[in-house]
C-alpha cells in the first residue's frame, strides 16, 4: 500500500471568475495530456517524451512519442519553449501509439514500446536530426509473451527488453521462444481456466502470473525476434536471466530496475531470490555478462531491499538505493555506491533523513543528482563527491521526479507537477550557480488551463500526537467568498508512508473535490515521509493511535484558523491506508455527516490472510495474526462496528489483490445489517486503483453526489 500514490490538485477562482473562466472538471482533466519522463538526444537538440491521450467516449486511453526542439545555440534549432509562448512540441508518430521513447547512442534511431501489431512489442525508428523527422519504423520484437522496458547498450549494439515468460521453457534461444509461444497458445485455447498454486505470491496487485516470471532479454538491434519482419533480418533474444524468478522485480513505476554498463557488455539487475518472495523486501543486486555466462550477487550482505542500479558514465561504480532493515518496505531509501573494482560499498546519505528517489550521473561522473519528498515537496538535490564529501545540496525546489542528463552535462532535465497543473518537462543549467528558476520547455496543457482560474494551495502547521509538528494543506472552493460558510472534504491519503502536498493526481483531484462548492483538507499525519524517518517509524504498530490524532488535531485546528470552514458539514474520504483510517474514524468518532471508504482494510485478520505482500502487514502489525494477536486485535476497526453510525459509501474493485475485495463487502454487510444508511460502489474490472476513463466518471460522480446528499450546501 505504501507506493499507492494519491495526489491532488488545487484549481480554484478568484472572487469572480474572468472572462470565459469556469471551475475546473472532470472532462477537462479528461481532456489533459498527461506527460512522462524527458528522454534528451545524445547531442542535446531535443528530447523525446511519451504523453498519454484519454478518449473518454471509446473509454480508452492512448500513449503517442512527442518529441520538442531545444535552444543550444545550434543554427535552425527552436528555442526551448516559455510557459506563456507558443508551443513547439510536437507528436512525432501521429498514426502509431508508442511508449517509453528511448535514443539509440548516436541519436539516429529510438526505441519504443508499441501495441500497434502483436500487443506489446519493441519498434525502431529511423531519425532524421536536422529535419525533426522520421524517415523510417520496423518492429523489433515479435515475441508471443509481449516486450517493454526496453534500454539501449552504450555500444548501440543490442538492445535489453522485459517480457514475463514461462521459466520452465529455459534453454536454447530458439527452443525457448518457441516454447513460450506455445504455452501462451495453449493456455488461451483452454477452455480449462483453473489455476494451481505451490507458494505465495501467487497473484500481486491486479492479475495471477500463472507460472510466468519477468526475465531481461537482449537481441541484436539490427534483427527481428522470432519471424522477421519487412526490413528487418531474422533474429533470436536470448534470455540473460533465466531461472525460476523475477528478474527484474515487480515495480509499480519509477527508475528502472536493471541497466547497461558504459561498455555495453554487462547489465545489473534486480531479483529477490528468498525462499518465500511474499514475506520477503531482500532485492539484491546481481551482475550478469552480457554475451553469456553465471550472474553474480553483489550485494548479498544487505538482507534488506537494494535496487535501481545505475552505472556511472566512466564505468567505476554503480549506484543505487538500499534499505537497511528486512522486511520493512518504508524504510529509508540511501543513495549507496559500488567500487566495481574492489566490490566495497559507500553511503551517500548516511546523514541525510530524506527518501532518495529518481537519481542520475552528470556526465563526468563527479556528481549524481537526485529527488528527495520534503515537507509537501520532492526538491531536486546533489550530491558532488569532491565537495564535503557528498554531502547533498538542494538546488531546486517544487515536486520534481524522472531525471535525466545531456552528455555534455549542460542541462538537467525532469518532469514537475503542482497541485495546479499536471507534469510538464523543466529543464535546468548546470553549473556553479543554480538559479532555482528552471526554465519550462513543454507546455501540452496550456488550452485547457487558459480557461481556467488556478490558485496554489495553502500550508499550515500544527501540534500533533506526540508534541510533533505536523503538515495541512488547505484548497478553497471556487469564487470563494470569506464571509460564507462552506462544507468540507476531509482527505485521508493512502499508503500510509505516501505524503500530500503541492502534487497533481488523476484519481483522487481536489480540484474536482472543491469545485462544487467544497473546502478540502488534507493532513501528512504521522506515517508520511518528508519529516524524516522517525516521523514515518511512528506509525508502526500504531495505525489507529497517532495518525488519528493528527487528522483529528489536524481538523480541529483548520476550524478554529478558518472561520469559513462549516464544521458541522464535514466528510471524511479515504482510500487504500486511508480507507482503513476512514473506517476507523466510523467507529471512534460521530463528527462527520458521512464517510467514503474505497478499498480499506475493516478486518486485520482476514486483510492478512487474503493480501499478497505479507511483507507489508507483518511489519505493520509485528508478526502474523497467530504471533501477534493482540496489535491485531487492538488496530481492527471491525472491533468497534457497535459505534457505526455514520453514513458510509464503500467502493471496492474485485480485481483488489492488496486490499481483497472481501474487505470491502464486509464493512457493507456490517453496515446494512446495523442499519447504518449506506451504498456499495463495485467494480468487477479494477484493481486498488479505478482506471478505465468512464469508471473514473462514474467514481467521482458517486463519491461527489453521496458527500452532497449528507453535507448539503445551505441556501
Amino acid at each position: 500500500m505504501r507506493r499507492l500514490v494519491f495526489l491532488f490538485v488545487l484549481l480554484f477562482s478568484l472572487p469572480a471568475f474572468s472572462q470565459g473562466k469556469h471551475p475546473f472538471t472532470f472532462e477537462d482533466m479528461m481532456k489533459l495530456k498527461r506527460v512522462g519522463e524527458p528522454v534528451p538526444s545524445p547531442d542535446g537538440k531535443w528530447v523525446l517524451f511519451a504523453a498519454v491521450d484519454v478518449d473518454l467516449a471509446a473509454n480508452k486511453k492512448t500513449s503517442h512519442v512527442w518529441i520538442v526542439p531545444l535552444n543550444n545555440g545550434a543554427t535552425g534549432v527552436p528555442p526551448v519553449q516559455q510557459s506563456s509562448g507558443p508551443a513547439s512540441e510536437r507528436v512525432l508518430i501521429p498514426d502509431q501509439d508508442g511508449d517509453r521513447p528511448r535514443w539509440a547512442p548516436d541519436g539516429k534511431r529510438f526505441a519504443f514500446i508499441s501495441n500497434k501489431e502483436g500487443g506489446s512489442q519493441v519498434w525502431i525508428a529511423d531519425f532524421d536530426g536536422a529535419a525533426g523527422a522520421i524517415n523510417g519504423l520496423h518492429k523489433l520484437t515479435s515475441i508471443a509473451t509481449e516486450a517493454g522496458g526496453e534500454l539501449w547498450s552504450p555500444d548501440g549494439k543490442n538492445i535489453l527488453f522485459t517480457s514475463d515468460v514461462y521459466p520452465n521453457c529455459d534453454g536454447v534461444p530458439e527452443t525457448e521462444v518457441a516454447c513460450n509461444a506455445k504455452k501462451v497458445k495453449e493456455a488461451e485455447d483452454s477452455k480449462v481456466k483453473a489455476l494451481i498454486f505451490d507458494r505465495l505470491l501467487y497473484r500481486h496487485w491486479n492479475a495471477y502470473k500463472a507460472g510466468k516470471r519477468s526475465h531481461i532479454f537482449v537481441v541484436p538491434a539490427d534483427a527481428c525476434v522470432g519471424t522477421a519482419a519487412p526490413g528487418c533480418p531474422a533474429g533470436v533474444a536470448r534470455d540473460l536471466t533465466p531461472g525460476d524468478y523475477d528478474a527484474p522485480v515487480f515495480s509499480l513505476g519509477g527508475q528502472d530496475d536493471y541497466a547497461f554498463s558504459p561498455d555495453g557488455q554487462e547489465i545489473c539487475y534486480t531479483s529477490n531470490h528468498d525462499k518465500v518472495e511474499a514475506t520477503s523486501t531482500n532485492n539484491d543486486l546481481w551482475i550478469v555478462p552480457v554475451n553469456g555466462g553465471a550472474a553474480k550477487n553483489i550485494t548479498a550482505d544487505n538482507p534488506a531491499s537494494d535496487s535501481t542500479p545505475l552505472y556511472s558514465p566512466d564505468g567505476k561504480y554503480i549506484a543505487y538505493r538500499a534499505q537497511q532493515r528486512p522486511g520493512y518496505e518504508s524504510d529509508r531509501f540511501r543513495l549507496m555506491l559500488y567500487d566495481r573494482k574492489t566490490g566495497e560499498k559507500k553511503n551517500l546519505t548516511e546523514d541525510f533523513d530524506r527518501w532518495v528517489g529518481t537519481y542520475v550521473w552528470s556526465t563526468d561522473s563527479d556528481s549524481i543528482f537526485f529527488s528527495a519528498e520534503q515537507e509537501g515537496e520532492s526538491p531536486i538535490f546533489m550530491s558532488k563527491f569532491d565537495e564535503n564529501d557528498g554531502k547533498p545540496t538542494l538546488i531546486v525546489h517544487g515536486f520534481n521526479d524522472d531525471l535525466a542528463i545531456v552528455k555534455s552535462n549542460s542541462g538537467l532535465f525532469f518532469t514537475r507537477m503542482s497541485i495546479e497543473r499536471p507534469n510538464e518537462i523543466f529543464r535546468e543549467e548546470l553549473g556553479t550557480d543554480y538559479n532555482l528558476k528552471p526554465t519550462q520547455v513543454t507546455n501540452l496543457n496550456q488550452e485547457v488551463f487558459s480557461r481556467l482560474e488556478p490558485s496554489p494551495m495553502s500550508v499550515f502547521w500544527f501540534p500533533g500526537a506526540r508534541g510533533d509538528k505536523v503538515q495541512g494543506f488547505l484548497v478553497k472552493p471556487p469564487n470563494f467568498d470569506s464571509s460564507k460558510k462552506y462544507p468540507l472534504k476531509f482527505i485521508i491519503h493512502g499508503g500510509p508512508e505516501v505524503p500530500m502536498g503541492d502534487l497533481w493526481s488523476y484519481r483522487w483531484n481536489a480540484e474536482l473535490f472543491a469545485a462544487s462548492g467544497y473546502v478540502v483538507i488534507m493532513i501528512n499525519f504521522h506515517g508520511s515521509p518528508g519529516y524524516g524517518q522517525k516521523f514515518i517509524d511512528a506509525i508502526n504498530g500504531d495505525w489507529g493511535g497517532a495518525p488519528f490524532e493528527d487528522l483529528m488535531k489536524g481538523l480541529d485546528y483548520a476550524e478554529k484558523t478558518y472561520p469559513f470552514i462549516d464544521k458541522d458539514r464535514e466528510c471524511a474520504l479515504g482510500a487504500s491506508y486511508g480507507g482503513y483510517m476512514a473506517n476507523w474514524v466510523l467507529g471512534h468518532t460521530d463528527r462527520f455527516k458521512c464517510i467514503v471508504s474505497h478499498d480499506g482494510m475493516f478486518n486485520t485478520f482476514s486483510a492478512w490472510g487474503t493480501t499478497e505482500e505479507l511483507w507489508f502487514n507483518n511489519w505493520e502489525f509485528g508478526g502474523t495474526p497467530y504471533t501477534n494477536h493482540d496489535v491485531y486485535n487492538k488496530w481492527s476497526p471491525r472491533n468497534a462496528a457497535k459505534n457505526f453510525k455514520t453514513p458510509t459509501l464503500v467502493i471496492h474493485g474485485q480485481l483488489d489483490y492488496r486490499l481483497d475485495v472481501s474487505e470491502g463487502f464486509q464493512l457493507f454487510t456490517t453496515l446494512q445489517t446495523m442499519g447504518v444508511p449506506s451504498k456499495m460502489l463495485y467494480f468487477p474490472d479494477e484493481g486498488h486503483w479505478v482506471l478505465k476513463p468512464q469508471n473514473s466518471q462514474l467514481w467521482y460522480r458517486t463519491v461527489n453526489d453521496w458527500v452532497d446528499q449528507w453535507t448539503a450546501t445551505k441556501k
